[in-house]
């Protein structure tokens, strides 16, 4: 586990709250919805519409390792394409479509958001352990104003297995929420290596543990 947190709050205090999040969120599944995903996406093509084939085991097997300190990761019923955009690790416009061939953990995250701030070392432990050419946290940060403030937090709590991922504008929060996918923060989504959505989560969750590491690797397909 992750020895430093922001704010120093134990271990067990994050789960509490991660806990919570998933009484709430469980009783909200996260469905396919006809409209189109992602910041300024008018609607599924029927390309991106069979993009997803092949999804539906890895959004079983996230469902099967839902559990203990990250139970609060529902499934997506089915999988479906997600588009987000964001600003990458050099301030150049992406979208989630530039990490195709990686499963990818996208966290939204703020400094303001005091769970966020607890589980940020925790996701550092995670890219740390598991982060490489098949799997990536993209925690995106939505803080409003300069990068100076989220990159100070990054240097203040050695945040160095991150890369810097931003959107000040908070679209990508924004359409996360229209999608039915965010109540608030953090909020947390897993996409396979097509870039599809095959599930999604509210709250904090401690990225650092065995039940997350068992996560990932059963969303990898691995």
């Amino acid at each position: 586990m992750a020895s430093k947190r922001p704010l120093g709050l134990p271990s067990a205090r994050l789960i509490m709250i991660a806990a919570i999040a998933g009484i709430t969120a469980g009783a909200v599944a996260v469905y396919v919805r006809s409209m189109g995903s992602g910041n300024g996406m008018d609607g599924p093509t029927t390309a991106s519409a069979g993009q997803c084939e092949g999804s539906a085991e890895l959004a079983k097997s996230v469902s099967a390792f839902s559990k203990g300190e990250v139970a609060a990761m529902a499934a997506a019923q089915p999988p479906r394409p997600l588009q987000l955009a964001f600003k990458g690790p050099e301030g150049k416009e992406m979208t989630v479509a530039d990490l195709a061939g990686k499963t990818v953990l996208v966290n939204l995250w703020a400094t303001w958001c005091v769970p966020c701030r607890e589980e940020m070392p925790a996701l550092n432990a995670l890219q740390s352990t598991m982060g490489g050419s098949d799997f990536e946290v993209v925690a995106v940060n939505i803080d409003t104003g300069s990068d100076q403030k989220p990159k100070n937090f990054y240097q203040d709590y050695k945040i160095d297995k991150l890369a810097f991922y931003s959107d000040s504008s908070m679209g990508v929060f924004n359409s996360v929420k229209k999608e039915g996918l965010a109540f608030g923060l953090p909020a947390t989504l897993i996409l396979d290596k097509k870039g599809c959505l095959i599930g999604a989560m509210n709250g904090p969750a401690a990225w650092d543990s065995e039940d997350a590491k068992a996560l990932i690797t059963a969303a990898k397909g691995s």
